[in-house]
């Protein structure tokens, strides 16, 4: 019989798609505040994938992924989610369009995957509570990330790929 145990520490990332990058200047040390110190940032590149958040959000959108100092054991992920979704709601705009200034996707590394947090559900999410669920969106094999066939198109991406090796050496290293 195996014996439950404490999971490793994971280091926790954002996704954060913003229109404008005062947003993006605005919201950081909300993250800060819960996660602890951004270590490492990729560069900004713009979000061509989809037009799904158009509507919402506007047209010219722009994305970035930070990674925070501060190592968390995974056990309540979810709870991350729900305090993203807060900050966003936070800055979201009650009067015009668009309504919604930032998207936070909180995630987690460890060093065999990326775990994207979201309140979609679909085939391979598992339900976590509280309306979030999670999906491992790359795995570590042939030392380096590898996507599955359901990985978004922005964390395929070369930039996204070396950000989250680079993410991994820091956490190894740890």
């Amino acid at each position: 019989m195996g014996k439950p145990k404490t999971p490793d520490a994971v280091k926790i990332f954002c996704g954060i798609l913003f229109e404008n990058q005062k947003y993006l200047d605005d919201v950081l040390p909300f993250l800060e505040k819960i996660f602890g110190q951004c270590d490492i940032r990729s560069n900004i590149f713009p979000f061509d994938f989809t037009q799904y958040y158009e509507n919402e959000m506007g047209k010219n959108l722009q994305k970035i992924f930070v990674s925070f100092e501060k190592l968390l054991i995974p056990e309540n992920c979810f709870e991350w989610k729900l305090l993203t979704n807060d900050i966003e709601k936070q800055f979201s705009r009650h009067i015009g369009k668009p309504s919604r200034t930032v998207n936070i996707d909180p995630g987690y590394l460890g060093l065999s995957k990326i775990v994207l947090l979201t309140t979609k559900d679909y085939s391979h999410r598992i339900y976590l509570g509280k309306g979030i669920y999670a999906e491992v969106s790359l795995i570590w094999k042939q030392k380096k990330f590898q996507p599955l066939p359901w990985t978004y198109p922005d964390y395929r991406t070369e930039l996204a790929l070396k950000f989250f090796e680079d993410m991994r050496k820091i956490l190894k290293a740890r």
